[in-house]
């Protein structure tokens, strides 16, 4: 079970949010040793998404966005997919018996946890890795958007 994010999620920068992940306390034990990991990858189901009743469009903009260009379903991370299952690389800052602390997790709460898995360094970052240009706009609006205009103080 998680516990940050509200639900429904709204214009919440996520990814700096701490979150708390709550296993059954028989899994406690399988814990051990996940705490020398500084991030971990995180494997959840976006249960309260409406999806896999065979409506999920096959073609989408990114985020809903008209600018972005309509790509493939499965070339996005969008959470209306016909198996919804969720996966999230986060910042682990602590462990506290049955309970994860985590920063970065866009799971909402009471999002169900399917896994968790250690990050490698080796292995799962890939270097020389493309994305398209249009990623590369979105991450540049999104920049734009979340650099709040200070107003003068002179």
């Amino acid at each position: 079970m998680i516990r940050g994010r509200p639900w429904p999620p709204g214009d919440e920068p996520w990814e700096e949010l701490a979150a708390e992940i709550e296993l059954d306390p028989a899994w406690a034990e399988a814990l051990d040793g996940l705490d020398q990991f500084s991030h971990i990858w995180v494997v959840w189901w976006p249960d309260r998404v409406p999806s896999g009743d065979g409506s999920a469009a096959l073609h989408v903009h990114p985020e809903g966005r008209q600018e972005m260009p309509e790509v493939g379903l499965f070339a996005t991370r969008s959470p209306r997919r016909p198996n919804p299952i969720a996966i999230t690389a986060v910042r682990l800052l602590e462990r506290r018996g049955n309970r994860l602390t985590v920063v970065g997790l866009d799971a909402c709460i009471g999002s169900p946890i399917l896994d968790l898995k250690p990050y490698l360094r080796r292995g799962d970052l890939i270097p020389g890795a493309i994305s398209p240009d249009w990623l590369e706009q979105l991450w540049q609006l999104h920049d734009k958007e979340a650099v709040k205009p200070q107003p003068d103080r002179q």
